[in-house]
């Protein structure tokens, strides 16, 4: 599979996943809360920051009506039009250097997800190592083309496009010159339920794509995130808050700073618990041997007595024949006294 770098940190099934810490609208428009929260992203290891780059203007329009309004009662966002939600959830754009700078001297990559092609030419002058695109756009081929044609890997969340939808996306970034891909498997629910998750289409997309596949999870917890590791997964996004009772715009289905450092430490537990095919002992597992089942005499017995399933027995430890062979050995006879408590032998017969 095709490996690459984003800044200095190199992505690929070699390497441990990479973590983006995805701050959103979780700053409630404080910038102080937004430093608090890069600082709580790089105590708790993660890879990357990652803002949101748009205005209300540049993602939908001053409209607070009708299909502009979010009336669905399941949604976290009732009650706001799409126009106002926006106005709340902004990262503002005068923020975005100071926020990637402080980011990199935390030890962090730092990066966005455009929403148009402003944004694109915005990001590009503050020099960003990657872009992402989100879910909602990725059927925008205008937006894509733009972000391909800066040369810089990409990474695609794919909630809810069809294979048809998909194949279309990926190939306007290809013909416009993007060499690093990175598919994100994504449900675009919020909270996402783990039954939704089908995590099993990672390899397919690995290998319908012939790229690297990640997952943007909106799933509580880090437990779906750790099996997607498990399927071959390299990139894991997930939205961060300082408090998840905070009432922030993403808030309810975000990570808390303990559960982010949780999601750093098992998703690279995951990826060294993959190894390899392999059977045997390993290296570890060599001076255990010696407390495997192996065949023992289990009374003391006279020289020519038969040995049967009361005086030979399979028992701890393991330097007696293997007990495969005890229907062998049951008839015969040793040829010697032999204690209890003797590893058999087959000179003992």
């Amino acid at each position: 599979m095709h490996e690459f770098f984003i800044g200095n940190r190199k992505i690929g099934p070699t390497e441990k996943p990479f973590i983006i810490a995805e701050m959103s609208g979780n700053h409630g428009q404080s910038l102080e809360k937004a430093k608090a929260l890069i600082d709580a992203a790089a105590a708790a290891g993660a890879d990357a920051l990652k803002l949101q780059t748009y205005t209300p203007d540049t993602i939908t329009l001053d409209v607070h009506e009708n299909e502009f309004f979010i009336a669905d009662p399941n949604s976290l966002w009732r009650g706001n039009s799409l126009y106002s939600l926006y106005q709340q959830a902004m990262t503002p754009w005068e923020w975005h250097q100071d926020l990637f700078a402080y980011a990199n001297s935390k030890g962090m990559l730092a990066f966005s997800t455009p929403f148009d092609l402003t944004a694109v030419e915005f990001l590009e002058s503050l020099q960003v190592p990657c872009y992402k695109i989100a879910s909602f756009e990725n059927i925008d081929h205008a937006l894509l083309a733009a972000v391909a044609r800066t040369g810089k890997p990409v990474i695609v969340s794919t909630g809810m496009a069809t294979q048809a939808e998909l194949a279309d996306s990926v190939q306007v970034l290809r013909e416009n010159g993007c060499q690093d891909l990175i598919l994100l498997k994504c449900t675009s629910n919020y909270p996402a339920r783990p039954v939704d998750a089908n995590l099993l289409t990672i390899p397919h997309l690995s290998q319908l794509f012939d790229c690297q596949v990640g997952l943007s999870d909106h799933t509580p917890g880090v437990g779906v995130s750790v099996a997607a590791v498990a399927l071959g997964a390299t990139v894991i996004e997930k939205h961060f808050v300082l408090d998840r009772s905070g009432g922030e715009v993403d808030a309810e289905f975000s990570l808390e700073p303990d559960e982010l450092a949780l999601l750093v430490a098992e998703t690279a537990r995951a990826k060294d618990a993959l190894g390899k095919v392999h059977y045997g002992c390993t290296d570890k597992e060599v001076a255990s041997r010696v407390h495997r089942r192996s065949l023992y005499v289990a009374e003391d017995l006279a020289a020519g007595t038969v040995l049967t399933a009361q005086n030979l027995r399979s028992v701890r430890p393991g330097l007696g024949l293997a007990p495969k062979y005890l229907p062998q050995l049951l008839g015969k006879a040793v040829k010697v006294a032999v204690k209890k408590g003797t590893a058999m032998s087959w000179d003992l017969i």
